[in-house]
Formats: C-alpha cells, structure tokens, sequence
C-alpha cells in the first residue's frame, strides 16, 4: 500500500514547497501542518529534509488518510494523521499539544486519487456515478445536488464556481432532463453539456463539461467556503517566523489566496498618517513576488502542474484578531 500511494501520485512542486518552508522547520521540535495530505507525497518529503519535525497531516477523506499513514508509518511519531477538512488547523495542532505551526502546506483542489478512481464521479473523462464526495460521508452528492437545486441555484453554481459562461443554458437543460429522469452518471452529464452549448463551442478549448464538473464538486464539497476559514486559520495559527505555502489550480482559489496574503501584508494605517502605530503595520511578508508557476520540465514531467499558481507568506508580528477577517 505505501509503495501504491507513492506510485499513484506525483506532487506538484514539491522541492520548491520543501525549499520555502525550510528556515521554520528546520529545527527540533518544528512543527508544521499539511493541510491536504493526499497521499503523502509533500509530507514524506518535509520528514526526510527535517528530521526535527512532527508533521500533522489533514484529509477529509478516509482512503487518503489510511494510504497515506501506510506510506508514512516509518516515520512513527513524527507523523500524525488528522480526519478533517482542512480548515481545522486548531484541531491538528491539539493533537501534538501545540497551539502554533512553524510551517503550514496548502495544496489545494482534487486529488489524484479523487479522479484517477473513476468510480468516485469526479473525472469527465470516464463513465461513472455521479459522485464527487471528497468524503464518501458527507450528505450530498453531485447527483443529489443535480437532483434537488433549482433551475437558479444551479445556474449560480456553474456561473461562480465554473466561470460558465453558458450556465443558464445548461442549468435549463439539467431541470428539463431531470423531470424526465434522474442524472446519476457522469457520461450523461458529459453529453447534456454538449447538446446545451453552441456548436463552435464544442469544436475547441477541450471538453465544454470541464467548468461543469469543477463547479459542481467545489459546492459538493463546500471547497471555497473551506478555504476561506483555513486562510483565516493558517495565518492566525503560524507561530511568529512561520511559513504559509498555497497551491491552487484555479483563479477562485488562487484570488482568495491573493486577497488574504495581501490583506496581511499590508498596512492598516489610513493613507496619509504621518505615523503608522505598531499594530496597524504588516503582519505577514510576501516571500514570493505574484504568483509562482511550474516550469515547463515540470508541465512536461507532470500535467498536473500546468494550472498551478503558489504563493507563500511568512509570519512577521503577532496579529490583533480586528486585523484577521474571519470567515463567517
């Protein structure tokens, strides 16, 4: 199982990750967060560069938790698995009694575990039941979702989360098929955003159900609304001198990166004040200029990498809680 985990996925900029978190971790005692396990592939790589660190690893879905530990069991203590979404940084942390994180890794979107097994609904690419829970235990489905929204909820779920620009078109389509019968597959999903297209739509940018299926498994799994709370989170529970690192594959994830990093890199101080008071001044450092992208032998080496943006920060100043937003 671990040799499995580690055959099954290749992680996206991992030297450049490892590298980044490097002068918080390395040290005894170091304790750092990966927010998105997976299948372990950053974590092994933090444990084998720091041998001073405990790595706690969150993941809301179960058979990446038990690959994962598989994987990392050589490491005994030093790795800790965390069943959650990863916004629940405060309670990984309470698993090793600490209240701070030297370094926290963000690697976000679906898994490859998620779309290489077809069965879990996730891929456009394969015929299967229309899933797309990154935890089987969740309540709601993508084919519940299909089922229960109405014409405008869908229609606002595709033009938000999928940047659709056919939306209404297709969430027209979705209600008219469904009175006839229930969508429970991905291939008919696939097909009902075909016929609601135009026709030189269809010809190119790749299969037109792409935005259909992110935007469907970002509300299936409440993806932004999770990120929200974990910047918030990650920022507050990084210990002075911490590293936060972000991957994101998509502009919504990467724009709420970009607005929370910002916000805290910042100062409060109205524009114009002579003197800016201690508390309004940056609580977080830009350790990267923009957005980071993969090389081309690594676009080559790994497709997966080829939508990656990063983005890192480093803890400067404690942080009154009026300066962090928190997520409702």
């Amino acid at each position: 199982m671990a040799n499995d985990a580690a055959d099954r996925h290749q992680p996206v900029l991992l030297d450049r990750c490892v590298d980044l978190l490097a002068g918080s971790l390395d040290r005894a005692g170091a304790i750092a967060v990966d927010g998105t396990l997976g299948m372990g592939g950053h974590t092994e790589a933090i444990l084998r560069r720091f041998p001073g660190v405990t790595v706690v690893g969150i993941d809301r879905d179960p058979q990446a938790i038990a690959l994962a530990s598989e994987r990392l069991a050589t490491f005994g203590p030093r790795f800790v698995a965390h069943h959650a979404t990863y916004d629940d940084i405060a309670g990984a942390l309470a698993l090793v009694d600490a209240t701070a994180a030297d370094g926290i890794l963000l690697d976000l979107g679906v898994s490859s575990l998620q779309i290489d097994e077809a069965e879990r609904g996730f891929s456009y690419a394969q015929d299967a039941p229309l899933d797309m829970r990154m935890n089987p235990a969740d309540a709601v489905s993508a084919a519940d979702l299909l089922r229960d929204a109405d014409e405008r909820e869908l229609a606002r779920i595709l033009r938000e989360y999928g940047e659709e620009r056919f939306a209404s078109r297709i969430a027209r389509t979705i209600v008219r098929r469904r009175a006839v019968a229930p969508i429970t597959r991905s291939g008919e999903l696939v097909q009902l955003v075909r016929e609601s297209v135009p026709a030189a739509t269809r010809a190119t940018g790749g299969n037109p159900a792409k935005r259909t299926f992110q935007a469907l498994r970002i509300a299936v799994n409440r993806e932004l609304e999770v990120l929200d709370r974990a910047l918030v989170e990650a920022v507050a529970l990084t210990a002075i001198g911490g590293r936060v690192v972000v991957l994101a594959y998509h502009s919504l994830e990467d724009r709420a990166v970009k607005q929370a990093f910002a916000q805290g890199a910042a100062s409060s101080a109205p524009v114009g004040m002579p003197v800016v008071r201690a508390e309004d001044e940056p609580y977080l450092r830009l350790v990267v200029r923009g957005a980071e992208k993969a090389s081309d032998a690594e676009i080559a080496n790994n497709p997966r990498a080829q939508s990656v943006r990063l983005r890192a920060v480093e803890r400067v100043r404690a942080t009154p809680s009026s300066r962090v937003r928190r997520a409702a």
